[in-house]
């Protein structure tokens, strides 16, 4: 039995030997992963937006103005501090202003004048580009609700 042992323990380790043979041959065997070093949080980028208002008739109200909403409201725009207080009070009701007027809601047949705005940038880190108009009940209330980043602009 002894010589049985023996023979039987010979036979696994030439083949373990064998296997290690092989797999040094083929190359090292690669490392284990190391754990990643914590990557620094990024700080969210402020709100930053570009409103163009054009066809209002009324010189302070037409032209184009950057507005940022960060700790410190910034930017040209004229009424920065209170148009980062109305965007974070819309965030904060969970609304998104830049979304356009349902195709089919039915808006009541008022015309509010020919003005138009564009406002372009990010808000809320997402990317905006919305147009706002004064074509029609909806679309004027779209524009009222995001006063002042717009200007008032009633006849």
């Amino acid at each position: 039995m002894p010589l049985r042992r023996l023979v039987l323990a010979s036979a696994l380790a030439a083949g373990l030997l064998g296997t290690a043979v092989g797999a040094a041959a083929a190359g090292p065997l690669p490392l284990p992963s190391l754990p990643l070093l914590p990557q620094p949080q990024s700080q969210p980028q402020p709100d930053s937006l570009t409103v163009t208002v054009t066809g209002s008739g009324n010189r302070e109200a037409e032209g184009s103005w950057k507005l940022t909403c960060d700790d410190r409201p910034g930017g040209d725009h004229p009424a920065a501090a209170r148009a980062c207080e109305r965007l974070e009070g819309l965030a904060r009701a969970g609304e998104d202003p830049f979304a356009p007027v349902p195709a089919d809601r039915m808006c009541a047949q008022v015309h509010g004048g020919a003005v138009t705005a564009q406002v372009t940038g990010v808000w809320q880190g997402r990317r905006v580009d919305a147009r706002f108009s004064r074509a029609n009940g909806c679309e004027i209330d779209r524009w009222e609700n995001v006063e002042p980043l717009l200007p008032s602009v009633r006849g």
